[in-house]
């Protein structure tokens, strides 16, 4: 009896786990082998597809037929055993060398001239098959991205809905990965170290198992959660119709600190006050030392005046400086009582501010078409093009991301100056209940100028929190007797800043002081 080796194939894994077509090539391979008296000494038993060359099964097949260790091949259809012309031109070559190759479905008898005529007819059909096939797989996969659908599973933080749905956002998961951007942000973690902490937040892959470094890498650099959408090979960027998990401008701040243009370090001595105090003589910052349990800050330049500041003195300061912008109970019902009457007046300022925004939202969509154009009349190449389509897409974003705030209330008018006033009074409790770190933060923030003068230290609150502070004080040397007009004086001022700071990065709930991470100030 001819001794022959039997190759059998699907194209996935997943074909192979669930179906039933690996088992039907083997009975019938099984069947034909023992009608032409034939031994199968080796089955070959392959999930790859065959319209690329580099199958690792395929290819140790055809070395062990080379070396002549069996006669022969039998293979289901010729389609199982080439999809692409260069294997079907190396089975070819063995076929005129004098080795049987047997095609059970067609039954062709390949030392004829006919039979090879009939197979190389079909072979070239499979790899027209294929490349129709591709082609139509990918006008598919692109109308759904032009769709601002992704055609690919969903990313971690969000879920699956089905094919022509867009992905939904994973109740569980993404809080999780929203936190993992607030705190890669901080500059207190590299991507291993975010990696475990989040894993000790809660956050797990898909099948349950820790998330790994590759993971947290692809997540911190996947516009996804910002409502784009962006292929890795190729870098075309589309807009997407998924809700995003976080705005534009952190993404924007953990994708500079990725790329290095924002620097994180990590210290030894996690200092509150570490590179903020600035000496007022030499205008060095002043260094932090721990000495028999407190914390130093040092001026290290020979000859200046300031010299020590022991940390609970500065520290005391800044709280004071807090406590100057808490309000009084009458202050609270008067903001609140003029609030309301801004808001009945706020309606048509609002609609004013949208026609604005969905301006600008519509000069973006032109400068888009104008570089569509560009591209299509060859007057810029597609990588720039990818790169200025990729940046204007982020722009439109944000501006949505701003009108979706504005028609909520979150951005701009009465209600996002009660919400700051809420804040700004309630400024000096967050601060008590905060991390370290968290305090760090705030004092960034709150303050624009830190200088310390011999033993004493100065803090100069940020616009518009000085406009808060500076509420009670005196002016032309007389103070007001109505102290109506100067609450009134302060929300007129205050309007003025259409981006007031909303401290929601640090802000925390009032029972527990928890900090929330689940929204970024605009």
């Amino acid at each position: 009896m001819n001794k022959c080796l039997a190759y059998i194939r699907v194209s996935t894994p997943k074909q192979g786990e669930r179906g039933v077509s690996l088992q039907e090539q083997r009975d019938t391979i099984t069947r034909y082998a023992e009608r032409s008296q034939i031994e199968i000494t080796e089955w070959f038993e392959e999930q790859e597809t065959a319209a690329k060359r580099g199958r690792p099964v395929f290819t140790r097949m055809l070395e062990m037929l080379r070396k002549g260790e069996a006669s022969g091949v039998i293979i289901h259809k010729i389609d199982r055993s080439a999809r692409n012309l260069r294997d079907w031109a190396d089975l070819g070559e063995m076929i005129d060398s004098g080795i049987d190759v047997h095609f059970v479905n067609e039954s062709l008898d390949m030392r004829s001239r006919g039979g090879r005529l009939s197979a190389d007819i079909q072979a070239v059909v499979a790899a027209d098959y294929v490349r129709n096939l591709r082609e139509e797989t990918r006008k598919g996969f692109y109308g759904r991205l032009k769709q601002g659908l992704l055609p690919l599973p969903a990313p971690l933080g969000y879920l699956d809905m089905g094919q022509g749905k867009p992905k939904i956002p994973d109740p569980v998961r993404a809080p999780l990965v929203v936190r993992a951007f607030n705190l890669y942000t901080t500059g207190r973690y590299t991507v291993r170290s975010l990696a475990s902490e989040i894993h000790a937040a809660g956050l797990r892959n898909r099948n349950g198992g820790r998330v790994s470094k590759t993971t947290i890498s692809h997540m911190l650099n996947n516009p996804f959660y910002v409502g784009l959408i962006q292929l890795a090979k190729t870098g075309e960027t589309f807009q997407g119709v998924h809700q995003p998990l976080i705005p534009k401008v952190l993404f924007e701040r953990v994708e500079s600190i990725l790329r290095g243009k924002a620097a994180v370090q990590t210290f030894r001595h996690e200092f509150l006050f570490r590179r903020l105090i600035a000496c007022r003589y030499c205008g060095y910052h002043l260094i932090g030392e721990r000495q028999k349990g407190h914390v130093y800050y040092r001026c290290h330049t020979n000859g200046c005046p300031t010299k020590t500041l022991r940390e609970e003195l500065a520290e005391a300061e800044f709280s004071n400086r807090l406590a100057a912008l808490q309000f009084s109970t009458s202050e609270r019902v008067y903001f609140k009582t003029r609030i309301l009457e801004m808001d009945r007046n706020w309606g048509q300022q609002k609609k004013d501010l949208e026609s604005s925004i969905e301006l600008q939202v519509k000069a973006i969509q032109e400068r888009l078409n104008r570089l569509t154009d560009a591209l299509i009349d060859r007057m810029i190449e597609k990588d720039v093009f990818e790169e200025r389509k990729k940046a204007l897409l982020m722009e439109r974003q944000g501006l949505r991301n701003t009108l979706d705030e504005t028609r909520a209330g979150k951005v701009g008018g009465p209600t996002h100056l009660s919400n700051f006033l809420e804040l700004v009074g309630n400024a000096y409790l967050l601060y008590k209940k905060a991390l370290p770190y968290e305090k760090r933060e705030m004092v960034e923030f709150v303050t624009s100028n830190r200088v310390a003068s011999e033993k004493s230290v100065e803090f100069t609150l940020s616009e518009p929190f000085q406009l808060v502070a500076d509420r009670s004080k005196n002016e032309n040397g007389r103070p007001y007797r109505d102290r109506h007009r100067t609450l009134e004086r302060l929300l007129r001022a205050l309007s003025k800043y259409k981006g007031l700071p909303a401290l929601s990065w640090i802000h925390a709930t009032r029972a527990g002081g928890v900090w929330k991470e689940d929204n970024i100030a605009a």
